[in-house]
């Protein structure tokens, strides 16, 4: 595709499968949200139509990575960041997973646990700020494109977030386990809280590989 092209053509084509990618995971971690309050309103309907969105997003995020790698074969040697750009593609792929993985222990956990007020807050507050975490993560894709000097002032915006989001679950999981007696829901809520952590993780290693690629340009 890209033989006789510039690099210049190069890397704005795969960026751009890179901005689509991202902003799939980002309609995803924002329905998320949405199955968290059909859960709470148990509303299964809701539940199961937002898992199933996730689901149909997962695996659009999938093609764009496949679409990635393809483009960066194609290319060969003209690209120098070719790793770097594949490795930020298969970890934004991640957290579509870790959101899916989020989104069916949702919705097999006891509503009233989730209703408990302490539980429900926190966890409203921590799929908040990975929403945030995957938004920061939309801005430094585009602003690869627009204005690569931004890149590192939006990461690192990012990184005080994923420290923010690590404290949280932290919380959030101890909260659980002193209010939630039932064993099997008080697994399902941290299995769930450990996923958006591993979402964070991925947010966080992604920035790093963009940061990468901005400085590069």
């Amino acid at each position: 595709m890209f033989s006789g092209g510039s690099e210049d053509k190069a890397r704005g084509k795969t960026q751009a499968v890179l901005l689509d990618e991202t902003r799939k995971v980002l309609d995803s971690s924002r329905e998320l949200v949405n199955v968290f309050n059909a859960v709470i309103e148990n509303d299964e309907k809701k539940v199961n139509n937002g898992i199933k969105k996730i689901g149909e997003a997962e695996d659009e995020v999938e093609g764009y990575r496949r679409a990635l790698t393809r483009e960066l074969a194609e290319v060969g040697s003209l690209l120098m960041n070719r790793e770097d750009l594949l490795k930020t593609a298969y970890e934004i792929e991640e957290i579509a997973g870790y959101t899916s993985g989020v989104a069916f222990r949702l919705s097999i956990v006891d509503t009233k646990s989730l209703k408990k007020a302490s539980i429900k807050n926190e966890f409203q507050e921590l799929l908040n700020m990975i929403i945030e975490l995957v938004n920061k993560l939309n801005e430094m894709v585009r602003s690869l494109a627009v204005n690569p000097d931004n890149v590192i002032q939006i990461a690192n915006e990012l990184q005080k977030i994923e420290r923010e989001t690590d404290l949280k679950y932290r919380n959030l999981v101890k909260m659980t386990m002193k209010e939630i007696t039932a064993a099997k829901e008080a697994m399902l809520l941290k299995d769930a809280a450990e996923h958006i952590e591993e979402m964070a993780d991925r947010c966080s290693s992604a920035a790093d590989s963009i940061t990468i690629i901005a400085i590069g340009l």
